[in-house]
């Protein structure tokens, strides 16, 4: 609950990532010991890979487990890393088409506003053809 907690709210640091992972290692060695036989023994996670037998199985089970649930976790803190991406752009393409519109509306107005205040100047006078028309 831990580690998806960090996940979820946006961490990413691998060491805090594997301090977490071992951590839950841990605690599920120390669960399965205490439900075990031997309740009064402490239990130490193998520094070593596990060896045969059956407590090796579980052990090497175990790992693969957590593995797993800690790709799922990275996964996870993926898709909610590209959801706020994607919404951050869209919100920002958003905000961008209403700028642009904002833009293109005071254009328009200004536009107005300087043939309204334009002077006008009567049409200009052309002087006459200088020579006359040929006939056809």
């Amino acid at each position: 609950a831990l580690r998806l907690s960090y996940l979820r709210s946006g961490g990413h640091d691998p060491a805090v990532l594997d301090q977490l992972l071992h951590l839950q290692l841990e605690a599920t060695v120390l669960e399965k010991g205490a439900a075990g036989p031997g309740r009064g023994r402490r239990m130490a996670v193998p520094a070593e890979p596990p060896g045969t037998g059956t407590h090796g199985l579980d052990a090497a089970l175990l790992a693969v487990e957590l593995e797993n649930r800690r790709l799922e976790d990275e996964l996870l803190a993926l898709k909610v890393r590209r959801e706020r991406r994607a919404d951050a752009g869209s919100r920002a393409a958003q905000r961008h088409t209403e700028e642009l519109a904002q833009l293109q509306a005071e254009v328009g107005m200004l536009r107005c506003h300087a043939e309204q205040t334009r002077p006008w100047l009567p049409p200009p006078v052309l002087p006459p053809p200088i020579a006359p028309p040929l006939p056809p």
